[in-house]
C-alpha cells in the first residue's frame, strides 16, 4: 500500500508538473524515475532500462527517416501537385488534410506538417483564403494520420510494447490500420464537410507582407562626414538611452553588407539600413549625426538580394529560442542573422525586439545568408515557411529514400526483422546513401521526446508493480457500474483523450497502457481492444494547442487562440469516440 502511494503521489505530482509547463516535460520525466528508483519501487539497476526499450529505439529510427524523407525533396514535388487546387475551400482542406494524413500514417506527425505547412500557406497566399480555415485542419489531419500504423506516432509503438510484455507478442505494423484507418477517414470527412466551417475566418495573415508591415520600422540612414559612427564597428556598439534601434546592415557603393556588417568599419557616406520606431529613429538620428536618405522608409526588397534571404519561421516546441530573447541569443553575432518582426498568436507583437521572450509558435521575420539560412533554421528548431526552389536530382532522392523506407516497412510486416531492428537498418542506409548527414541525424533526433520515454517507461512499470494500475482499473470498473464492457471500452478512450490533451501523448500511452491491461483482466477479456483504445485516445489531442507539437506549430501562422481548438476538436473527439469504438469492438472482439 506504501508503495501505491508513492507511485500516485508521484504521478499527480508529475501530471501537475506537466500541466503547469515552468519545467520542460524531460526534465519532470527524469524527476518522476529519480523519485521511483529511490524508493526502490523500480531497481536501481532497472532505472535506465527504459532507455534501451525497444519503443525507444524504434521512435529514434523513426524521426531519422522522417528527416531523410524531408531532405529527398519530397515537399518540392508535393507543391507542385497542389498548385491546382483553385480556391474552393472544401477542396483545399480535403486533399490538404487527406494527404498529411496518409503521409503521417509513415513518417513522424511533425515530419508530415513540415512537409505540407508552407505548401498550405501559399495556397491560402494565392486562393486569398484564410490560413486559419487550413492550417489546424492539417495539424489535426497529422494526428489522425499517426493511428493508421504502428510507427505513425510514439503512441503506437508504446503500445505495442506494452502488448507484448502482456500476451508475448507486440502488435504488428498494420495491426493498427482497420481502426486507425477507418478513424482516420471519417475524421477527414468530418473535417473537409463540417469542420472547417467551424474556424474563424482571420483574413489578412497570410504573408509576411500582410502580417509584417516591415516598412512601417525599417529605414535607410547616411553617414553624414562628422558623424561619431565613422569609423567604428557595428559590433559592441554601445547607443544612448533612448536610442532603442537594429542596424540591419550596411549599403556601400550600391552593394548591401548584411551577413558581414557587424565586423566592417562605417565609412563616410555609408548607408545603414535601420529598424527603429518613430521615437527611436530621430533619437538615433540626432546622436549619430545621421541624415533619412529619401523617404522615411524603404521597401522590403532593400532587405534581400541573390545573398541575402528574407524568410519567414515558426519556433517549434523543442527550439533552443524558447524563454531566451534575441540579445541572449546573441543572434547576429552567433548565427548572422537580424530578427526583424515576431507575430504571436496572429498579431505582430509592437515591443523592442531583443527584450522579448520567445515562445512555441511564434513566427518570426528574419533575414541572413542564403546559403546558411536553412541550417541555422535548423539549429535552432525553427521550422521555415518560405518557398522553396526544386533541388537537382529530387526525383532520385525520393525514389531512393521510398525505396529504403518501403523494404524496411516490408521487412517488418512479414516478421521477417522486428520493427526496431528494420527502422534501425533504414537509418544507417539512409546515412549510407548520403540523404542525411551525421550532424543532422543526431539533430532530427526529438531528445526530449527520447528522455520523456525513456524515464516515463520504468515509471509505467512502477504503476504496475505496486499494483496502482490495478487499482485505477477497478475504480475505473466502479465508475462504469453494471454497464457492458463496451461502456467500460468508451471511458477508457475519453480518459485516454482528455489525459493526451494536458500533457504529451508518449506519457499518457505510457501512464494508460498498464491501466488498460488491467482492466481487461478484471473483466476477462482480451487486453487488445483495451490496449486499442489507448493507442487511439493517446493521439487525438485536439481540444488545446499544447496537446501536441502540430497544434502549437500552426498556432501562431494561423492567427489561433488558445479557445479555437475545442470548436473544431471537441466535434472531432465525438465523431472519433462514435466510430472508434465499433470499429475496436468488430476487429478487436472483447472475448469475454
Amino acid at each position: 500500500m506504501a508503495d501505491q502511494l508513492i507511485v500516485f503521489a508521484t504521478l499527480l505530482i508529475t501530471l501537475f508538473l506537466f500541466i503547469w509547463g515552468k519545467w520542460r516535460y524531460d526534465i519532470v520525466a527524469i524527476l518522476a524515475l529519480i523519485s521511483v528508483s529511490l524508493t526502490g519501487i523500480v531497481p536501481i539497476g532497472d532505472a535506465f532500462a527504459g532507455f534501451g526499450h525497444p519503443a525507444v529505439i524504434t521512435v529514434a529510427a523513426v524521426l531519422i527517416i522522417s528527416r531523410s524523407i524531408f531532405n529527398s525533396g519530397l515537399a518540392e514535388i508535393a507543391s507542385k501537385w497542389f498548385e491546382k487546387l483553385g480556391k474552393n475551400v472544401f477542396l483545399q482542406v480535403l486533399v490538404l488534410t487527406g494527404a498529411v494524413t496518409l503521409l503521417s500514417g509513415f513518417m513522424n506527425n511533425i515530419g508530415a506538417l513540415a512537409l505540407l505547412l508552407p505548401v498550405a500557406l501559399q495556397i491560402a497566399r494565392k486562393s486569398g483564403n484564410p490560413p486559419s480555415l487550413l492550417l489546424m485542419p492539417l495539424a489535426f489531419g497529422s494526428l489522425l494520420g499517426g493511428l493508421m500504423t504502428m510507427i505513425g506516432t510514439p503512441p503506437n509503438i508504446i503500445v505495442a510494447m506494452y502488448r507484448a510484455e502482456a500476451v508475448g507478442a507486440p502488435f504488428s505494423m498494420f495491426d493498427y490500420t482497420p481502426v486507425g484507418a477507418g478513424v482516420a477517414i471519417a475524421g477527414v470527412a468530418f473535417i473537409a464537410l463540417i469542420g472547417w466551417r467551424l474556424l474563424p475566418h482571420r483574413k489578412g495573415k497570410i504573408s509576411s507582407e500582410d502580417l509584417f508591415h516591415i516598412e512601417d520600422y525599417i529605414t535607410e540612414v547616411r553617414l553624414l562626414p562628422d558623424s561619431p559612427l565613422i569609423d567604428n564597428r557595428i559590433r559592441g556598439m554601445k547607443f544612448p538611452a533612448g536610442v532603442d534601434v537594429n542596424i540591419i546592415g550596411i549599403v556601400r557603393n550600391n552593394r548591401k553588407l548584411v551577413a558581414r556588417s557587424v565586423y566592417e568599419k562605417l565609412r563616410k557616406g555609408d548607408k545603414l539600413i535601420v529598424e527603429a520606431d518613430s521615437e527611436s529613429l530621430k533619437a538615433f538620428i540626432d546622436w549619430g549625426k545621421l541624415k533619412l536618405v529619401g523617404s522615411k522608409t524603404i521597401d522590403r526588397e532593400k532587405l534581400g538580394s541573390d545573398e541575402i534571404a528574407v524568410m519567414e519561421a515558426v519556433v517549434m516546441e523543442t527550439s533552443p529560442m524558447i524563454k531566451n530573447t534575441a540579445i541572449d541569443l546573441n543572434l547576429r553575432n552567433r548565427f548572422g542573422i537580424n530578427l526583424l518582426a515576431i507575430s504571436r498568436k496572429g498579431e505582430r507583437i509592437i515591443e523592442q525586439l531583443g527584450k522579448i521572450r520567445f515562445a512555441p509558435g511564434d513566427v518570426l521575420l528574419l533575414n541572413g545568408p542564403v546559403d546558411t539560412i536553412h541550417q541555422i533554421l535548423r539549429e535552432l528548431q525553427c521550422l521555415p515557411l518560405a518557398e522553396r526552389n526544386l533541388r537537382i536530382g529530387t526525383e532520385r532522392r525520393v525514389i531512393k529514400a521510398g525505396s529504403i523506407f518501403g523494404t524496411a516497412i516490408l521487412l517488418s510486416a512479414v516478421g521477417l526483422v522486428p520493427v526496431q531492428l528494420s527502422f534501425v537498418m533504414a537509418a544507417v542506409l539512409m546515412v549510407l546513401v548520403k540523404l542525411i548527414s551525421i550532424r543532422e541525424l543526431y539533430e532530427s533526433i526529438d531528445w526530449p521526446i527520447i528522455i520523456l520515454l525513456g524515464a516515463m517507461i520504468p515509471v509505467g512499470q512502477a504503476l504496475e508493480i505496486s499494483g496502482g494500475a490495478e487499482t485505477l482499473a477497478s475504480q475505473l470498473l466502479l465508475i462504469s457500474g453494471q454497464m457492458p464492457p463496451v461502456a467500460t471500452l468508451a471511458l477508457l478512450l475519453i480518459a485516454t483523450m482528455f489525459l493526451s490533451d494536458i500533457i504529451n501523448n508518449a506519457a499518457a500511452a505510457v501512464l494508460m497502457s498498464p491501466i488498460a491491461v488491467n482492466l481487461a483482466y478484471a473483466l476477462g477479456a482480451s487486453v487488445d481492444p483495451f490496449l486499442m483504445c489507448v493507442a487511439l485516445g493517446a493521439s487525438c489531442a485536439f481540444l488545446t494547442p499544447i496537446g501536441h507539437q502540430s497544434n502549437t506549430l500552426v498556432m501562431g501562422p494561423g492567427g489561433y487562440h488558445f479557445g479555437d481548438y475545442w470548436k473544431l476538436g471537441l466535434p472531432l473527439e465525438i465523431v472519433i469516440l462514435i466510430v472508434g469504438i465499433p470499429l475496436i469492438v468488430i476487429f478487436w472482439p472483447l472475448g469475454v
